[in-house]
């Protein structure tokens, strides 16, 4: 039996090539656009599933205001967690972030991405090790943990358990090496544990946020109780603290602050890479949103895919009518011709999925490219996964198809009137509608986001970064040093002129803060009783006219003026709206301590990235806070058009030669570092026009197939409509008619769906577009005049039929 249904099948694609290729060809793209979320989807969802902790570890984050949340806490907590929280199992304070600095062992050196935590942090990451214990690992200040990669690339084959190796001017010693088994929120090639001087200093510091803090708990339940001890802690040292040093009452010192205390949230490990409200791990945070994205649009692909199956089965089924009746009035029962079309549905969904494999393994490097990964095909989940997709496939594309056909009646199948039946066409029509409404979400979606990306590459910035060079400068000196901050200024200022004299330089500057990153800093400061929690934005002389950053009024700060490295500061648009006050320019501002004198009022201008908001800076000369050099990661240098290559070249020699010869020279281009802040909105908008030319493509094959067999059904009409002297025109307007009806009912479906989904992904932007009326309109003039090609070309085809041909026989 099977091989005579394996006969029929090889001869049914002999004689309708073009309906099996559509058929192959528009199920392996809708599997593949899957397989491709999927893979995505697996490795976003892997990230901590290998460690056991991971549902009683949970990260402490500080809400410092309604718009602002910390992954970084204060050290002070320390005393506290020993003796009043029974609740904990471990804590570890640890730079929830990567040092990459360079370790040596002999000759040999490596820069290595680096932690610096507390001795209990393999608690928290149980990794596996070959080498040492994860007890031992970081018993004193003196010890390092290294991965076995870092390991191989420093010591080679020597053992490297008890080999010391240079590190940021320490000795340090190898206590253990240890293997990371999966994807995890922390990775370091290194671990240390220097931290411990750095949370003293910080012991008695309640408004210092410094450090990232991860708790254990015996009981995961316990949260809210230890959410809410530490929340009681931090208000009676701040709050109640503070308001008794400025002799003030607590309800009077809330008033005037505008909230009573931090807050603090507590995420689990298992929530971090997608769920977490802040970026608190080095290994970053995925973008949930996107993931959905991607599966939501793949899985609309495979239906709209499906559903094109099912029209072109529908509409080959006219052909094989006559089959089916043979087989029915030889015994074939419904059952027999049902298992029998599933087969067939079978073969085809079999050698889709090989197809789409084929696609997905040639574009897999593309793919990790635009997502930044290293995603390849394998793993149990995977093959489930797939063997899910191939199950799902036969059941909805093969079982509707299998029963139609099945229940073809016999005597009006060879009686030839099976053209004149109307079963099933309620149903084809809608998939057809079906298929018109994903194709005009995608339409108007893929116009939306172009829209929005090209609001971000065209909105101005508040400055100009062509032409300015960024590059990296490491602080070489150790805070605790003698005369740190008198080495600190000497080697900028030394630093600053010579690279002033290479021929192409124009100029020279630095801040301590990066373009499309951060500012490093953050301080409040009290005005008309308002609190505002600005961002510290310490700058060297000519740096905001370097960046062509203007003035709101008053004036930049400049080397003409001695105050100006003693008491002055500039604040922008948005701090000075908080602070209310109409002539600022004079004004005296108490920060940290400090007296300030507001000289300028700086315009607002995007300094992490264009879809957020501006936040209230200040601005100051690096001699007024003199600490805030130390925060300098990069110096900006402005160069000519002329021989610029040339000039970078020069750069690169001196800097290799009198900066820093350990490291490379690392630089990039303002406006390009700052144009990746939003580089995830431009791979969702090349997703979405890409994504939107296969939606249009296979829809069109759906719209091929049914308007083939719509007018294959009323060849006999077209005829008689001939014979009496229709013309050609008339009969195209007739025979397409129905279909402009299905667009715009498809359209009309199609329009809230799309409106609403659209307008909450806008809602990410601080700075949008309002959807207009025009995308609506172009999504459905392309969406008619492709309906309108592929229904018009067929339906020619068809009045140019020989009449006698369909004549003959009535």
């Amino acid at each position: 039996m099977i091989k005579n249904w394996l006969h029929i099948f090889l001869f049914q694609i002999k004689n309708n090539k073009l309906f099996t290729a559509l058929n192959v060809l528009g199920l392996s793209i809708g599997i593949a656009g899957l397989i491709f979320a999927i893979l995505y989807w697996n490795d976003e969802q892997s990230y901590n599933d290998w460690n056991p902790e991971k549902d009683t570890v949970f990260q402490s984050i500080s809400q410092v205001s309604k718009d602002m949340v910390w992954a970084s806490n204060v050290a002070a907590f320390e005393p506290y967690f020993k003796k009043s929280f029974p609740e904990l199992e471990a804590y570890c304070y640890l730079e929830n972030w990567y040092y990459e600095e360079i370790v040596q062992y002999k000759s040999k050196k490596e820069i290595l991405r680096i932690t610096d935590a507390q001795n209990t942090f393999f608690e928290f990451f149980p990794f596996n090790f070959s080498k040492g214990s994860a007890k031992t690992a970081l018993k004193d200040n003196n010890a390092i943990a290294i991965s076995e990669d870092a390991a191989a690339r420093l010591f080679g084959s020597d053992d490297p358990m008890g080999k010391e190796v240079r590190y940021s001017g320490r000795t340090l010693v190898v206590r253990g090496v240890y293997t990371i088994p999966g994807k995890s929120s922390m990775a370091p090639m290194a671990v240390t544990n220097l931290i411990e001087p750095k949370l003293k200093e910080n012991a008695n510091h309640w408004g210092n946020f410094n450090h990232g803090l991860l708790l254990k708990f015996k009981n995961p339940a316990d949260k809210d109780k230890v959410i809410s001890r530490m929340e009681k802690i931090l208000f009676e040292n701040r709050a109640v603290k503070w308001a008794k040093d400025e002799g003030i009452t607590l309800e009077e010192w809330i008033k005037k602050n505008g909230s009573e205390s931090t807050g603090i949230i507590l995420e689990p490990l298992a929530n971090a890479r997608l769920h977490s409200v802040v970026d608190g791990y080095a290994e970053g945070r995925g973008n949930y949103q996107f993931l959905l994205i991607m599966v939501g649009l793949s899985i609309l692909i495979l239906i709209l895919s499906i559903v094109n199956y099912i029209n072109l089965a529908t509409a080959n089924a006219i052909k094989r009518a006559k089959e089916v009746g043979v087989r029915k009035i030889l015994g074939a029962s419904k059952v027999n011709i049902i298992k029998q079309f599933i087969f067939e549905t079978t073969l085809i969904t079999l050698f889709s999925i090989l197809l789409a494999l084929v696609i997905v393994e040639l574009s897999l490097p593309y793919y990790n490219e635009f997502l930044n990964k290293k995603l390849i095909i394998h793993g149990e989940q995977f093959y489930l996964q797939l063997i899910g997709i191939f199950f799902f496939t036969i059941a909805v594309a093969g079982v509707f198809p299998a029963f139609y056909v099945a229940n073809f009646e016999t005597l009006k199948v060879l009686k030839g009137n099976f053209g004149r039946s109307k079963s099933g066409v309620w149903l084809r029509n809608g998939m057809l509608i079906l298929q018109f409404s994903i194709a005009t979400f995608f339409i108007i979606g893929s116009y939306i986001v172009y829209q929005q990306v090209q609001h971000l590459n065209t909105k101005d910035l508040g400055f100009k970064g062509e032409q300015v060079l960024s590059v990296r400068y490491r602080n070489t000196y150790d805070w605790r040093e003698k005369d740190y901050m008198k080495k600190l200024f000497s080697r900028y200022y030394t630093i600053k002129n010579e690279v002033s004299k290479i021929k192409g330089v124009e100029q020279v500057s630095t801040g301590s803060f990066s373009f499309g990153g951060d500012s490093s800093s953050s301080s409040s400061f009290e005005y008309n009783e308002v609190t505002i929690q600005g961002q510290n934005m310490g700058i060297d002389f000519g740096m905001l006219e370097m960046m062509k950053i203007q003035l709101k009024e008053g004036r930049y700060l400049s080397d003409k003026f001695a105050s100006d490295t003693i008491n002055a500061m500039l604040v922008n648009e948005t701090t000075l709206k908080m602070m209310k006050e109409k002539n600022p320019i004079g004004k005296e501002v108490e920060w940290n301590g400090e007296k300030l004198k507001i000289v300028g009022v700086v315009k607002d201008f995007n300094l992490f990235s264009p879809q957020s908001e501006v936040p209230p800076m200040v601005f100051f000369h690096f001699k007024t806070i003199d600490w805030m050099l130390g925060n300098a990661s990069r110096i900006h240098v402005k160069v000519n058009g002329e021989n610029m290559e040339q000039t970078i070249a020069d750069i690169e020699k001196f800097w290799l030669k009198n900066v820093d010869n350990e490291y490379p020279f690392e630089y990039d281009f303002v406006d390009k570092a700052f144009a990746r802040t939003f580089e995830t909105y431009v791979k969702q908008r090349n997703l979405f026009s890409l994504l939107n030319f296969i939606v249009i493509l296979i829809a069109l094959f759906g719209l091929f197939a049914l308007a083939s067999y719509s007018i294959q059904r009323r060849m006999k009409e077209i005829a008689i409509r001939k014979t009496l002297g229709a013309e050609t025109a008339v009969l195209l307007k007739e025979l397409s008619k129905q279909y402009i009806i299905f667009c715009l009912i498809g359209f009309a479906i199609a329009l809230f769906p799309v409106y609403y989904l659209l307008n909450k992904w806008l809602d990410n932007f601080a700075y949008r577009i309002e959807i207009s009326f025009i995308p609506f309109v172009v999504g459905f003039i392309v969406l008619l005049i492709l309906t309108l090609i592929v229904v018009l070309s067929r339906a020619y085809q068809a009045t140019r039929l020989d009449v006698l041909k369909y004549l003959k026989y009535e």
